[in-house]
C-alpha cells in the first residue's frame, strides 16, 4: 500500500511539474462556445475530449440515427487527430459512451470499420442521456510523433 500511494505522490509531482510548453491544446471547429478544447498533447500523449456526432463547428446532430452519428462522430476523431499529427492508427484507449446499449453491435460494426487491426484499448458504457440528444459518445487517448 506504501508503495502505492508513494507512486500516486510521484506521479501527482511529475504532472504538476510540467512547464507550460509541455502542454498544448489542439482546437478544431468543435461545438461552438462550449468550454473546452478539442484535444490537449502532453509530451507524446494526446488526450481527446469527447466527440458526438455533430457536423463540424456546430451543435447540430448529423441525424437522428445512431449508426450515421457514431460514423460523424469517428469522423470528427479523425479530424481531431489530424490537426495534432496524429491518426486513427495511434489511438491506444477509448471509452464509447452509448445513449441505449441496444446500440451496442451496431456502434460495433461501425467502430470494426475504423478499427480494421488491431483496435485499441476499449470500454463501453450506457449512460442517461448525451449533450444536444446524441446517441454516443466516444473519447480517445492516442500518441503523436
Amino acid at each position: 500500500m506504501r508503495a502505492f500511494i508513494a507512486a500516486a505522490f510521484i506521479g501527482c509531482v511529475a504532472v504538476s511539474g510540467l512547464a507550460a510548453q509541455d502542454r498544448q491544446v489542439i482546437k478544431t471547429a468543435g461545438p461552438p462556445g462550449l468550454p473546452f478544447s478539442s484535444a490537449v498533447r502532453v509530451g507524446n500523449m494526446l488526450y481527446l475530449s469527447g466527440q458526438i456526432g455533430v457536423l463540424p463547428g456546430t451543435t447540430q446532430l448529423v441525424d437522428t440515427g445512431t449508426a450515421a452519428q457514431i460514423r460523424q462522430t469517428l469522423e470528427n476523431i479523425k479530424t481531431v487527430l489530424g490537426a495534432a499529427g496524429s491518426s486513427m492508427d495511434r489511438v491506444v484507449k477509448c471509452t464509447v459512451f452509448l445513449a441505449d446499449m441496444r446500440d451496442y453491435a451496431t456502434m460495433n460494426e461501425i467502430y470494426r470499420g475504423y478499427f480494421p487491426g488491431d483496435p485499441p484499448a476499449r470500454s463501453t458504457v450506457a449512460v442517461s442521456g448525451l449533450a444536444f440528444g446524441a446517441k454516443a459518445e466516444i473519447e480517445c487517448l492516442a500518441t503523436v510523433g
